[in-house]
């Protein structure tokens, strides 16, 4: 049984070990070793989820008996339009295809959904395999971006949205 709890200041360390299990494998296909890391140190520091968290970020990990399995980060990004932006979600690759991911993008939808939001948002690598679990979650693609994002480097995403 997956169980999803809300993360705390005391779950950074774990959220920084699943990013840094998870990306390597992700991304290793189509973006550099050192952009990987470069991105790691940038995104999951621990100075910068603790900020996150004290702006008002909130992150949900989800878990079994055999410990923690991925995990998502949220925030409201536009408070008058009811925007909310899915930031981050990732699983252990070992995990995938056994329901994780969709329990944490539900966990989301229903929780922003509650706070009255009208859409919710997220970025997606445009070569990433997860453009289509989005899709099949019902998300679709609002625009195509090139983020410059430091050190030479930039994400090639697509903005996906989806409406409440």
């Amino acid at each position: 049984m997956i169980i999803i709890r809300k993360a705390t200041e005391k779950d950074i360390e774990i959220i920084r070990n699943l990013a840094d299990r998870t990306w390597h494998i992700t991304y290793a296909e189509y973006l550099s070793a050192e952009q990987i890391a470069y991105m790691l140190d940038k995104m999951y520091n621990a100075g910068e989820l603790l900020s996150q968290l004290q702006q008002g970020h909130h992150f949900l990990v989800a878990g079994n008996e055999q410990g923690d399995l991925g995990f998502a980060g949220f925030s409201c990004t536009d408070a008058d339009q009811q925007v909310y932006k899915l930031h981050k979600l990732y699983v252990l690759p070992a995990a995938h295809g056994k329901g994780v991911g969709k329990l944490l993008i539900n966990e989301v939808f229903n929780l922003v959904k509650k706070h009255g939001a009208k859409s919710l948002q997220l970025n997606v690598n445009r070569n990433n395999a997860a453009v289509d679990f989005y899709k099949r979650a019902g998300f679709e693609i609002k625009e195509t971006v090139d983020l410059e994002i430091g050190n030479g480097f930039y994400m090639n995403d697509y903005v996906m949205e989806k409406s409440i």
